[in-house]
């Protein structure tokens, strides 16, 4: 039976046998005051539920469908957002690195380090990130069967650091299509490291749109409880005030008007799966 690992982050503890834990916010950071607004209301929405809190949010969307895309405030910007958003709502704070050069910089702003998708075969991206001591959440790629994410994991944890976390956010099922199998979740698990259900990006439907990409949010919260009744450790889903008009993967962000709702669901259901 394998040990589960437990990742410390502030005053988050993430594991698989844990209660879990939620990370949410906004795709991209749209502006210190959204950004703020956001990590607050969702704090609130978490507390409210009794469920531990991560704040997540991009300072720079690098893998946008189409080059017009709107890609966010830049990392400058972005880090000092992050940085505030941490010191004045104290909760741990996640955002996405897309190259080498971004680590460092990164690493000292947030407390999460994640890896997109389309990266986590990128080595030299794993080790640099693993390198920094910082939490490493690295997302299981659209292409990579579920077992493949040991090598990833240990391409990270061959620096010293294991604070890692593996997310799975769906396989591509033909095209402009995710279907999520949740026998991933306890194939990942048996790595050790706790597992992420990321809700919101497994309904996207990549490209869909012609010049963006569409999503289906309607069953993100379908898919979330399914995920919690497998034993994950922690849930991803973003959240908007606003999803219908933000920049960047709106049809999949939630309203803020469902999260609490939906986390209580969740919180009921984890409560009988852990015990």
């Amino acid at each position: 039976m394998t040990i589960p690992k437990h990742v410390s982050v502030g005053p988050v503890t993430i594991g698989n046998d844990l209660p879990f834990v939620l990370i949410s916010g906004p795709c991209q950071i749209e502006s210190r005051d959204h950004a703020l607004f956001m990590a607050d209301a969702l704090k609130t929405a978490a507390a409210q539920a009794g469920v531990p809190f991560v704040f997540k949010s991009s300072f720079d969307k690098a893998n946008r469908t189409s080059v017009s895309g709107r890609r966010g405030v830049g990392i400058d910007a972005g880090l000092a957002i992050l940085a505030e958003v941490k010191e004045a709502l104290g909760c741990p704070v996640l955002t996405d690195v897309h190259e080498a050069s971004q680590i460092e910089a990164a690493a000292q702003a947030v407390d999460i380090l994640q890896i997109p998708a389309f990266l986590c075969r990128q080595t030299d991206l794993l080790v640099a990130a693993g390198r920094t001591g910082a939490v490493i959440n690295v997302k299981k790629g659209q292409f990579l069967a579920p077992w493949d994410m040991a090598a990833v994991a240990q391409k990270v944890a061959s620096t010293g650091n294991e604070r890692i976390l593996l997310t799975e956010r769906g396989a591509s099922f033909g095209y402009n299509t995710l279907v999520s199998d949740m026998r991933a979740l306890p194939v990942m698990a048996q790595t050790g490291y706790p597992v992420v259900f990321d809700a919101t990006h497994s309904v996207q439907q990549p490209g869909g749109l012609g010049s963006a990409s569409g999503g289906q949010r309607a069953f993100a919260p379908v898919l979330a409880r399914s995920a919690v009744a497998a034993g994950v450790a922690a849930v991803f889903a973003e959240a908007h005030d606003d999803p219908d008009n933000a920049p960047s993967d709106g049809p999949v962000m939630l309203p803020l008007a469902w999260m609490g709702p939906m986390l209580e669901r969740l919180k009921a259901i984890d409560a009988v799966v852990k015990g």
